[in-house]
Formats: structure tokens, C-alpha cells, sequence
């Protein structure tokens, strides 16, 4: 449990737990299953099934306590005692929690060493922002999430160098781009004072569980009405804030405000007495805001805050990208070469340049070059069907045997370009993934094409392993990707029962449950994938 204190009384059969500090109730919280314990640092262990024990243990053994030390240089003492963490399996509805003394965290997570160490230590500075210090409402959710943005990339600097934090930075700050792009600058949830609506949502189409908040497309149901032409809430469902921006908008105003100091251990020391003034209590933006000004007494003196076009009360209230970036230079090293392969991919002619491009060794690569260089082919599909081709002859193969954060965007590619030879892959992927973060991208995209009764079969041969809040969110999905063929037929459901007749189901409900199609609305996926 997330407590500093268990204790098992074997005569009684009965667990007891302890939380000496105060925290906020989102983070109480309780697992129980075939758990075994390894030890991997000198306050921390993992918990997973004995089947995943090893492969756990051996990607964390000391590295958790390195990170813990760095978090500790620059913000002070963890303060929570023990550090656990425990793998959950791969139907897990979110990616990690960051339980106080213990972080959940799916176990699908494990093969992809970079991103593991990302959300691990992501985790890891909410024991400081979030945990310790937490946002007093959610409609200011970025007091948690971007701050502990800004303290990861911190930490990941001291430990991995700033070339690799300003690779990761690009990645995520692309993503939030195509974010942008698909909701508009004028969207509501853009905002990092975020206003929450008044009541629940009655729409059907927003009708999941608040469980199933973290919706990997970045597309927020009420959102999805505003692009079929409906009229969207004003406020934004707070089960909807689990968003880039609340993370990467937010990062990039911590940002901004550590560049107005001019040195970032000076701004580490601020944050240190912001830490322990507020532990163990609740706080808004102004009291952060506040706290800065009044530790810099000269940036209040030039009046900062209200800097044109640069005002803090924008950077909270205005909708849109974040007014400044972050300067990623010293990750050009790592950024370039992605760069210049999919410039060389979009070249002509395509016989020469995919020469070229088949002579740089991807497979040296660290995941997320692969991932960005991926995202930038999904951006451009539908590719020319001799690009998909002569990129299929190069790289399927060797995609295959790498992680699922890179498998996954090179099925999109698939997918998206309608590529049938390589179909079968996608197939076995989705046979062999519970975790909606690599099954919702995949199915949007089927969807959204020519391929919806292949997504029927699909979904009938594995919903039986799926999360049920995951198997709510896929029949939403596959009930909306039916619209463009409905008139076609006289029955709305009707190519969902001919695949549940060809499936041997004797009713189309099971595939979709209670829940009847809507409307057309196509859903595109923008690969957050934390």
C-alpha cells in the first residue's frame, strides 16, 4: 500500500498499514495479487509476479537510488522513507501512478528501456511535486504535472547528460504540436488554469469511466463533438485533464521561469525552499508565483510577471501552445540524424534516396530517435504506396524485433497507408497487447480506414484479455469508425454483426455491450504515451 509503515500479522491473516504524513486522498491506494518482493537499492524493492521479478530486477537494480541521490542534490532530502515499486499487469488501465512509497506502474512498460527510465523518474520527482507539494484544485493540475516535468528533466541531465533530456524534450514537444494541430489553438483543455464545467457531462459520447482518463489519442470525447460539428462543452470534464498540456505546456512556463533567473541551480534552490515550505500541503498557482518573486526580489523589482506578451496570467489563462520553448541546441547531435533520414525519405527520386537512407543503422539508434523519426512518417501518411513499399523492404523486419514503443508507430504507418502485406503483424501485435497505450492508436487508425472488419475480428478474438474500461473505450471506437458505412445499410450495427456472425458470435452486443454508435466521428491518434 502507498503507507511508510506495513506490517503482516500472520496469526490473524491481516496486513496493517501506516501514513505518518498527510496526503491528499488521490493517493491512498492498495494492490493485492501473487506479489514477490526483490530488493534493488538500499530503500527501495520492485513487487511484480514471480514470472516478471527477474526482468524487473535486473533494469532497476541500482539505477532507482542513483536517480533518488540526484533528485535529493537538487531539491533535498525524499522524505517518504522507503521507494517501491510495483508492476501491474499489462491490462492496466494508465501507464504509472506515483503512489507515495510505492509507484504503480504497468509491467508492458519493462521492454522499453528508455521510456521506462522516463516514467520511473518522472515518478520519482512527484515525491517532491505532487506528492509532497499538491495542486490545491485540478483545474491547476500543472502545479503537479509540469513542475515534476521540469524536476525529471532535471534529474535526467545530472544522471544521462543534457543531450539525452533535449532528445526527450523534442520528442514530447512534437507530440504536443500534433496535439495542437488536431484540437485547435482555441481549445479549452489548452489552457493550464484549466475551468472545469459545472456538472457531469451528458453527452453519450463522453460516458466513460472517470478510471479511464488517460485517453491515449490526446482526444477528449467532448472534443470529438466539436470536430463532427456539435457544440462542445465550455468548461472541460476535470476526468479530462490528463492531457500534453497539463505536461509539456506546463513544463515549458516552469521553464520560462527558470531561464528569467539565468542560472538553473539557482532556480533548484528555489524550488528547494518552495518544497519545504509547502510540504505536505496544498497550494495554488499564485502561492508558487508568489514564492518565486519574493526569492527573487530583482526579477519582481523588473516586473516579470507582467513582461508583454509574456504575462504570467497568459501563460496561465490563454489557450493555445506554450509562449516559449525550451532551447533543445545541445540535443542536436541526437535530433539531426532523424532529421536528415526523413528528409531523405521524402526526397526524389526515391530510388536514390532510399539508397541513402538504407545505409544509416537505425539499430544503433537510442528509442526515441526511432520513435521521432517514426512520428514524422506518421505525420506525413498517406505516403506514396512505392515509399511504403521501400520502407517495408528496409526496416520491417528489423522494427519487428524492437520494442512495442516502436512497433507500434511502425503499424500505424501500416495502417494508415493501407499496407496489406504487413497486416499480419498488426494482427499479432494486438493479439499480444492488453495496454490500451498500444492497442486505442491501432484500432483509431483501423477505424478511421478501409480496415473496420479487421478491427472487428480482431476485438472479438481478444476482448475477453482486455481491461473492462479498455473494452468500453475500444467498442466506443469501433461503434463511431461504423459511421461512414451506415448508410449502406439499413441496421447501424450491421457490419458489427456480420463480423460477430463470421466471428461464430451469436449477438453483435458482444462486441459491443450496452453501448449503441453515435455518430461518424473520426478519431486520429497522437501517440501520448504517459
Amino acid at each position: 500500500m502507498s503507507a511508510t509503515q506495513s506490517v503482516y500479522l500472520e496469526e490473524e491473516g491481516v496486513y496493517r498499514f501506516h501514513m505518518e504524513h498527510p496526503v491528499p486522498a488521490y493517493l491512498v491506494a492498495l494492490v493485492a495479487g501473487d506479489l514477490k518482493p526483490a530488493d534493488i537499492g538500499p530503500r527501495s524493492r520492485v513487487w511484480a509476479e514471480p514470472c516478471l521479478l527477474p526482468t524487473a530486477t535486473s533494469k532497476l537494480s541500482g539505477v532507482v537510488e542513483q536517480w533518488l541521490s540526484a533528485a535529493e542534490r537538487l531539491y533535498g532530502p525524499y522524505m517518504w522513507g522507503r521507494y517501491d515499486i510495483v508492476f501491474l499487469p499489462p491490462s492496466f488501465p494508465i501507464v504509472a501512478m506515483e503512489n507515495p512509497c510505492l509507484t504503480f506502474i504497468i509491467s508492458s512498460i519493462l521492454e522499453s528501456d528508455e521510456f521506462l527510465v522516463i516514467d520511473v523518474i518522472h515518478e520519482v520527482a512527484h515525491s517532491w511535486f505532487g506528492n509532497a507539494v499538491t495542486n490545491a484544485t485540478w483545474e491547476e493540475m500543472w502545479l503537479s504535472e509540469g513542475l515534476a516535468t521540469y524536476a525529471q528533466r532535471r534529474i535526467t541531465t545530472e544522471t544521462y547528460g543534457a543531450a539525452f533530456t533535449c532528445l526527450e524534450t523534442a520528442f514530447r514537444l512534437d507530440a504536443l504540436h500534433r496535439q495542437m494541430r488536431l484540437l485547435g489553438e482555441d481549445s479549452p483543455v489548452s489552457k493550464l488554469q484549466v475551468k472545469l464545467e459545472p456538472g457531469a457531462c451528458s453527452h453519450q459520447a463522453c460516458a466513460w469511466d472517470p478510471v479511464d482518463a488517460t485517453h491515449p489519442s490526446g482526444l477528449l470525447p467532448c472534443l470529438w463533438l466539436a470536430q463532427a460539428g456539435l457544440s462542445p462543452h465550455e468548461g472541460v470534464n476535470p476526468s479530462h485533464l490528463m492531457n500534453l498540456f497539463t505536461y509539456e505546456k506546463g513544463y515549458c512556463f516552469v521553464y520560462y521561469l527558470s531561464q528569467l533567473c539565468g542560472d538553473p541551480q539557482r532556480f533548484d534552490d528555489f524550488l528547494r525552499a518552495y518544497v519545504e515550505k509547502y510540504k505536505f500541503t496544498s497550494v495554488v498557482a499564485q502561492d508558487l508565483l508568489d514564492s518565486f518573486l519574493n526569492f527573487f526580489p530583482e526579477l519582481k523589482e523588473q516586473s516579470v510577471d507582467c513582461r508583454a506578451g509574456l504575462e504570467f496570467e497568459r501563460w496561465l489563462n490563454a489557450t493555445g501552445p506554450p509562449l516559449a520553448e525550451p532551447d533543445l541546441s545541445q540535443g542536436s547531435s541526437l535530433t539531426r540524424p532523424v532529421e536528415a533520414l526523413f528528409q531523405l525519405w521524402t526526397a526524389e527520386p526515391l530510388d536514390q534516396a532510399a539508397a541513402s537512407a538504407s545505409a544509416v543503422d537505425i539499430s544503433k539508434w537510442r528509442t526515441f530517435q526511432t520513435a521521432l523519426f517514426l512520428d514524422r512518417l506518421l505525420d506525413g501518411s498517406p505516403l506514396p504506396q512505392e515509399v511504403v513499399m521501400s520502407l517495408s523492404k528496409c526496416y520491417s523486419s528489423l522494427l519487428d524485433s524492437m520494442n512495442a514503443e516502436i512497433r507500434i508507430r511502425w503499424l500505424q504507418i501500416v495502417v494508415r497507408n493501407d499496407y496489406y502485406p504487413d497486416l499480419h503483424r498488426v494482427r499479432r501485435f494486438l493479439e499480444s497487447q492488453m495496454s490500451r497505450m498500444y492497442t486505442i492508436p491501432l484500432y483509431e487508425d483501423l477505424c478511421t480506414g478501409a480496415l473496420k472488419s479487421f478491427a472487428l475480428e480482431v476485438f472479438y478474438q481478444t476482448q475477453g484479455r482486455l481491461h473492462p474500461n479498455l473494452r468500453r473505450t475500444i467498442q466506443q471506437i469501433l461503434s463511431q469508425g461504423l459511421g461512414p458505412s451506415a448508410e449502406a445499410s439499413t441496421e447501424p450495427n450491421a457490419e458489427l454483426a456480420r463480423a460477430g456472425a463470421e466471428a461464430g458470435s451469436d449477438s453483435a452486443a458482444l462486441l459491443l455491450g450496452d453501448e449503441a454508435p453515435s455518430s461518424a466521428i473520426s478519431l486520429r491518434d497522437v501517440n501520448v504515451s504517459a
